[in-house]
């Protein structure tokens, strides 16, 4: 074990402790892939040692939010996938606080128990998730619970920390899974799972411009790959297989999507032993369920329940159609354009910063972060997202969010290449004009 993830492990075998001081916990998570695998993760640990628990999940973690955790009432908490921006606030609560996060803070609690990679010197953007926190800590709680390992690389994969390879907490992890038989690796393709005509239609990873949302492009696509339309992917022989990964790859390079996105696109895909899919699809399972405000399915078909997995299972197929029709539209209009970035409004807030990441990565100008905004609990909630590219240029939208959210009344953060936002209806012409001017200064100073 890496000497840096040994260290995390150790400092969380003294919130085992605590967790194992309480007959009861409650659990608050963030409401997507990741965040729901890491509650599951808890949850099953939990009632494995016998303890009673609550799960919360969580749109976002504000002034708000982190009052309903402040007033839970419950004598031991844990706050996973979220909780760095508010240790100051989680330190005055008279309980046992855990918090297991990833993403970058700016102050060290006094009472909280606080667990991060970066504390540790993994880098929590792609070294380490909510899952993989909670995994370790799981594993610090009873070392019989290595079989969780595959549902913390829901999400790893959920949060897009495999594209680069596995480093850090997820390289460790993989590497105990696979010698313990739970997780496997399988070749990656840019052909959708499932049956062609439908997977195809709802594809958004990739969003294929002509075909996406369109039943007759889709029909089209498989006539030139001389693929019959009733098709299913895993019947696809390789002479099949190629032509029709050549005909997908050569309609993203038209659209402009650049070449390092096809490429992770066809990074391997992770098999989870006990749930006979992979890990992707699990992902998607979990973040149609968190962000249609479904998070009890999606708890429900990680702890095992079949009706829960069926509800998935037809959401991720709604979710999939409605996100593929969005971006099919929004491609035809184009997004609004800013000196530095390109922006958009959306009207299901759960699925914004979902289709921030495909406008980034399929349609949009390659040079230019892309937020979305969206209305939710009288909130204006923002999401971002950039590439690597624009990393090494410079920019840092955990930064630049933060800072844009504040000056509009709110505030924000996240990781460099995907951050968040949240201020005040009435005030978003300050946050963008704000964001532009950041991201341009951040920019010219390389």
């Amino acid at each position: 074990m890496d000497d840096r993830v040994l260290k995390l492990f150790t400092h969380l075998s003294y919130a085992a402790d605590i967790a194992a001081s309480h007959d009861n916990i409650h659990i608050f998570s963030h409401h997507d892939a990741d965040g729901i695998s890491a509650a599951i993760i808890l949850a099953k640990t939990l009632m494995r040692a016998g303890k009673g628990f609550k799960v919360t999940l969580l749109s976002t973690l504000n002034d708000d939010t982190v009052r309903e955790i402040v007033s839970c009432g419950a004598k031991c908490i844990i706050v996973s996938d979220m909780g760095a921006s508010y240790l100051g606030t989680l330190d005055d609560i008279d309980a046992d606080v855990i918090v297991l996060d990833h993403h970058k803070g700016d102050a060290e609690p006094k009472r909280v128990h606080y667990a991060n990679p970066h504390s540790f010197g993994i880098d929590g953007q792609d070294g380490g998730c909510g899952a993989s926190v909670s995994m370790l800590f799981s594993i610090a709680v009873n070392s019989d619970n290595w079989d969780l390992v595959q549902i913390a690389f829901a999400g790893i994969v959920g949060d897009k920390q495999h594209l680069k390879g596995l480093t850090g907490i997820n390289e460790h992890l993989f590497a105990e899974a696979k010698r313990r038989g739970y997780v496997t690796c399988a070749d990656g393709s840019l052909i959708p799972r499932g049956d062609l005509m439908s997977s195809l239609y709802r594809s958004t990873e990739p969003y294929i411009r002509g075909v996406s949302g369109d039943v007759d492009g889709v029909a089209a696509l498989l006539k030139d790959a001389s693929i019959d339309q009733a098709r299913p992917s895993a019947g696809l022989n390789d002479a099949e297989r190629r032509k029709l990964s050549s005909l997908i790859a050569a309609r993203l390079l038209r659209q402009n999507v650049q070449k390092e996105v096809i490429e992770e696109l066809c990074v391997p895909r992770y098999m989870l032993k006990d749930w006979n899919i992979d890990a992707g699809t699990f992902a998607s399972l979990l973040n149609s369920c968190g962000r249609s405000g479904m998070g009890g399915t999606g708890i429900g078909l990680g702890l095992g329940d079949k009706k829960c997995m069926s509800d998935a299972v037809l959401k991720d197929a709604e979710t999939r159609e409605m996100l593929a029709a969005v971006l099919r539209e929004a491609d035809r209009k184009g997004l609004e354009q800013m000196r530095h970035i390109q922006k958009f409004s959306n009207d299901s807030p759960g699925f914004t910063g979902t289709l921030c990441e495909s406008f980034m990565r399929f349609t949009a100008d390659p040079n230019k972060p892309t937020v979305g905004c969206s209305l939710s609990d009288n909130i204006v909630k923002a999401s971002a997202r950039c590439t690597h590219a624009m990393l090494r240029k410079g920019v840092d939208l955990s930064m630049a969010m933060r800072a844009a959210g504040e000056s509009a009344g709110g505030g924000g953060g996240g990781h460099k290449i995907a951050s968040g936002a949240w201020f005040p209806p009435g005030n978003e012409k300050k946050f963008f004009d704000t964001l532009d001017d950041i991201i341009g200064q951040q920019v010219s100073a390389r």
